[in-house]
């Protein structure tokens, strides 16, 4: 399935293409492409970072996201999602490239939606928000990067917010 978010800029054949994504597999997470689309649109309008390339969704199982984290992160456990950006410079790469994936965790998604009581729907599109800004530089390691990353994270959210 492929997707791509496109916005009209007021000449009518001038449509600038923004993210352009791609559901690689399927999964029992029930989701909304107009609100993935929201997302994307939100986030390029407030994050000043060229993002015209292809991006990958995937969802996996505890194993395979087990095993990608260890051999990536060198960590040996599940996690909710990984987030992979294939380029530092953009400029060398066509616009048709996937430049980024993101790697998600069904069951984690499932079980932290009971945990933090939400839709499975609404923690997907918490961690969508969040490792999408990943792939964009962002990071929380440490008190500086969160003062940054959050209040920004947060403020999607807000503009997303599905009840």
């Amino acid at each position: 399935l492929k997707y791509s978010i496109d916005w009209w800029n007021g000449n009518r054949n001038n449509w600038i293409i923004m993210f352009k994504y791609e559901i690689i597999n399927e999964t029992s997470i029930k989701y909304d492409l107009n609100i993935i689309d929201n997302i994307f649109s939100i986030i390029d309008k407030n994050v000043d970072i060229c993002q015209k390339w292809i991006l990958n969704i995937v969802f996996v199982d505890q194993n395979h996201i087990k095993e990608l984290n260890g051999q990536y992160r060198q960590k040996d456990n599940v996690t909710d999602v990984l987030s992979f950006h294939y380029y530092d410079d953009f400029s060398l790469i066509w616009e048709e490239e996937i430049a980024w994936e993101l790697i998600f965790c069904e069951d984690k998604i499932i079980s932290q939606a009971v945990e933090y009581g939400l839709w499975e729907e609404k923690e997907f599109y918490k961690l969508l928000i969040h490792s999408i800004l990943h792939i964009l530089w962002y990071d929380h390691e440490n008190d500086e990067d969160y003062q940054i990353m959050q209040p920004l994270e947060d403020m999607i959210w807000k503009e997303v917010i599905i009840e």
